[in-house]
């Protein structure tokens, strides 16, 4: 069993869903993809017309780059300077909340990372009943190969660094900073939406998250559509999650919910991929129910746990407070099975939990009724999910 480990982040590559789920959402995934590939070699094509850009060469350097994207004149771009760094010369972009420092000098993503990171902070902000503010901006650093990833990781991580150079391919989120590396647009977008999940709650909130809610939440903003100049935020069709999901199903390894709400990611890694598809998935699928299940039923349940968890008002005790609160503690096994089974059943189901309303009650208790909903919603959501 590997030591939970206090950083939240989780392998990105034993994420990805086999290429033989399709969805219909899939499908448009695809296509949104491919419309988007045609747009950037018209863009690249397009941009060589420009004064000044006057070869391939120029677009690809910070000048060139700098050039084009004040051109684009893009709604959340509020500066561009230069980043001088150990790879040579790259560039630092400004926007509302956040500070991109990058290598990757790409002109489609690259100018569609502003607009995306600033509509991933409205989205967490969402998750509230009420907006909070910051005035201190997130970092950002996004390089061109893993070769600059990995170097820079070596020296951010420090003693540290081997266990994060194991990561496949994607981002972590260490030190109040999200570090990824190009690794296709879809898949890049998608690791600083979910690592971005995790930056922003690990400095706002006042109690750090249980593992089953933090990942949930995390995985909402995987996949997106673009939108002048801004991205909107489809969970519906990750597919990433949604196949692993169909599997965990179709085989019959779904983890019982009063499991999963007890788990962290180090403890199913070891058990193999299924198992951690199935961790993943199912987290995402929770959070899911919690939002949208029976016209929102849960919904303001789900965003009274967060409130809380904000602003520091959990009904915890003694060490647990400790944990919660000062995340220069590390955080155990036992404190993340106990708290996040705990506040499930304190917001979600109520203190009658485990209780049978009656003897003869034929559905169970409290907790035995929302997990039939929950498999139910399931379900639901991977109906079209086929495996060729």
């Amino acid at each position: 069993m590997k030591i939970f480990r206090q950083n939240n982040f989780a392998k990105r590559g034993e994420r990805s869903l086999p290429t033989a789920v399709s969805t219909k959402a899939g499908n448009l995934f695809l296509l949104s993809s491919v419309l988007r590939l045609l747009s950037s070699v018209f863009l690249i094509c397009s941009c060589f017309s420009f004064v000044g850009v006057s070869s391939a060469a120029d677009i690809n350097t910070p000048a060139g780059m700098t050039a084009y994207l004040k051109r684009q004149k893009l709604p959340a771009l509020k500066a561009i300077d230069l980043w001088e760094n150990r790879f040579g010369t790259g560039l630092k972009l400004t926007t509302a909340h956040y500070e991109i420092y990058t290598t990757f000098l790409e002109p489609l993503m690259l100018s569609e990372v502003p607009g995306f990171v600033e509509s991933a902070y409205r989205g967490y902000q969402n998750q509230l009943p009420n907006p909070i503010e910051t005035s201190t901006p997130f970092t950002v650093y996004l390089f061109a190969n893993r070769q600059q990833w990995e170097a820079f990781t070596i020296g951010f991580t420090g003693p540290q660094a081997p266990m994060y150079l194991k990561i496949r391919t994607g981002a972590y989120y260490l030190n109040g900073a999200c570090v990824t590396y190009n690794i296709g647009l879809e898949r890049t977008f998608s690791s600083l939406g979910h690592e971005g999940w995790h930056q922003f709650n690990s400095r706002l909130f006042k109690y750090r998250l249980p593992s089953w809610l933090d990942e949930g939440i995390a995985m909402q903003f995987e996949v997106a559509e673009y939108n002048g100049g801004f991205f909107t935020f489809t969970p519906d069709r990750n597919i990433y999650r949604l196949g692993p999901l169909k599997k965990t199903l179709l085989k019959n390894n779904v983890i019982p919910l009063k499991a999963l709400i007890t788990l962290n990611p180090g403890e199913v890694v070891t058990e193999g991929d299924d198992a951690v598809g199935a961790f993943y998935s199912q987290a995402y699928a929770l959070v899911r129910f919690l939002r949208e299940d029976d016209y929102g039923k849960h919904f303001p349940e789900y965003q009274k746990l967060l409130f809380d968890g904000l602003n520091g008002q959990w009904p915890l005790a003694g060490q647990d407070i400790r944990i919660a609160a000062d995340r220069n503690i590390p955080i155990t096994v036992g404190w993340n099975s106990a708290v996040g089974k705990m506040l499930f059943e304190h917001y979600i189901i109520g203190p009658e939990s485990t209780v049978k309303k009656k003897e003869s009650d034929p559905e169970g208790t409290s907790f035995d009724k929302i997990e039939k909903k929950y498999l139910a919603f399931c379900r639901k959501i991977t109906y079209y999910v086929q495996f060729r």
